[in-house]
């Protein structure tokens, strides 16, 4: 394909795809709602991003359109690309076509796939297996969250939402554990599971997946698994420049899928890349200092799980006051597993609620930022609900002897941005 355009280009696995086109020689061009570090990546490296989706930037010479699951059929450069006979394909639809016929390496499971990801597309490229890789963040050690390769070695990280993680045909699967989550998609545990054990089955021959094969939701997809199943926690303790446990558990999973994905590859190669790893961006990430001299920390963790284990690792750095900015991601998620956001904070100090990002949904009234920060506080950690204004000026009075977290899916990393800026 010569001509490509992308609609939500700076999602950030789009951008990835957009990088892999560009770099086999097509013109890509692509729009967003909005400027992002991702779209500043973007233009550095020659593609071109218009701001604002509007039917006129999709021109009658694109030969696919690639668009981002949040882009409704219904957007403007959607319907002009269906006017002028443009073939569209999602995002994932388009990484599964490009990764047939490959070597892939898909990393999937609730918590930890991008820092695993990141993690493998180190240890392969340091090895000199140089794969080509998709990751779901902004690798510090690449400055980017794509690496393109020149053998047949394709590591992604691979999403279940909406059975996305089908579109692929792995040859070595990684589930770096599996809880309930996506509660819009999926109405129970049970059904998350049917999806991975699909994604089991279409692992190809002479392949393996990647697991903990003790963790109690992934145990029973495995029972009936006729390829290899590689024990990642019998991999030993790392080095690592990360904190807390769950990044371990993602150096081993990382370590053992290197192994499997590339025969031969010595320990000291692993020890060594993964003691380098800098980590990506929005992973437990240290931003700077505020003006009134807090340490300022963001992370990415919109799940009950990875909250508790971020704050448990943060916890174990600092003996200070902890403050921690969350942004909710999604009503149905806060809704659902409310009882374990409930209990997640445990280890802040004074919790600062954001009002829910809503996404691609519609607040129907059952939950709200103030609900989430009652039942915060019927568990014993101070917390309120604000809007992002009054957060950002409650976060620039904290002193020094406090740390700051921002912490969700959302955009709440801009408030962590400015604190450390000083605006």
């Amino acid at each position: 394909m010569k001509k490509v355009y992308f609609i939500g280009i700076g999602g950030i696995g789009m951008s990835a795809l957009a990088q892999y086109f560009k770099d086999r020689g097509a013109q890509v061009t692509g729009s967003d709602r909005e400027a992002s570090p991702v779209t500043e990546l973007l233009e550095k490296k020659g593609v071109k991003v218009m701001i604002g989706q509007r039917a006129e930037n999709v021109l009658a010479d694109v030969e696919v359109i690639v668009y981002s699951d949040a882009v409704p059929a219904d957007n403007p450069e959607r319907a002009r690309a269906a006017e002028l006979d443009i073939p569209q394909k999602s995002y994932f639809q388009m990484l599964g076509e490009i990764s047939a016929g490959k070597r892939t390496v898909a990393v999937a499971g609730t918590h930890g796939k991008t820092t695993t990801t990141g993690m493998l597309a180190k240890i392969l490229k340091d090895a000199g297996a140089s794969p080509t890789a998709v990751v779901g963040s902004i690798v510090k050690d690449f400055n980017s969250n794509y690496i393109s390769g020149t053998s047949d070695l394709f590591v992604v990280e691979a999403c279940e939402y909406r059975d996305h993680l089908l579109e692929l045909t792995p040859q070595v699967l990684v589930i770096t554990n599996l809880e309930w989550d996506h509660t819009d998609f999926f109405p129970s545990l049970e059904a998350l599971q049917a999806t991975f054990r699909r994604a089991i089955q279409r692992v190809t021959g002479g392949g393996a997946v990647v697991t903990d094969p003790n963790n109690q939701n992934i145990a029973p997809l495995l029972a009936e698994a006729s390829i290899r199943i590689i024990d990642y926690t019998a991999e030993p303790p790392y080095e690592l420049r990360l904190l807390g446990g769950f990044n371990q558990m993602n150096a081993r999973a990382a370590a053992a899928a290197a192994r499997t994905a590339h025969p031969g590859i010595s320990n000291d190669a692993i020890r060594a890349s993964l003691a380098s790893f800098h980590g990506t961006w929005r992973r437990f990430e240290y931003k700077g200092k505020s003006s009134r001299g807090a340490d300022v920390y963001d992370d990415y963790a919109h799940h009950p799980t990875a909250i508790r284990e971020t704050l448990r690792a943060l916890r174990g750095k600092t003996g200070g006051r902890i403050i921690v900015a969350f942004h909710p991601h999604l009503y149905s998620r806060t809704r659902d597993l409310l009882d374990g956001f409930a209990t997640a904070f445990g280890e802040a100090d004074k919790v600062l609620i954001a009002p829910i990002y809503a996404a691609r949904e519609v607040d129907d009234g059952s939950i709200s930022s103030e609900i989430l920060a009652e039942r915060i506080r019927q568990n014993g950690t101070e917390a309120v609900a604000l809007d992002f204004g009054a957060i950002e000026r409650a976060l620039k009075e904290v002193e020094t002897d406090s740390t700051i977290l921002t912490m969700g899916a959302g955009d709440i990393y801009k408030i962590a941005d400015a604190l450390v800026a000083g605006t």
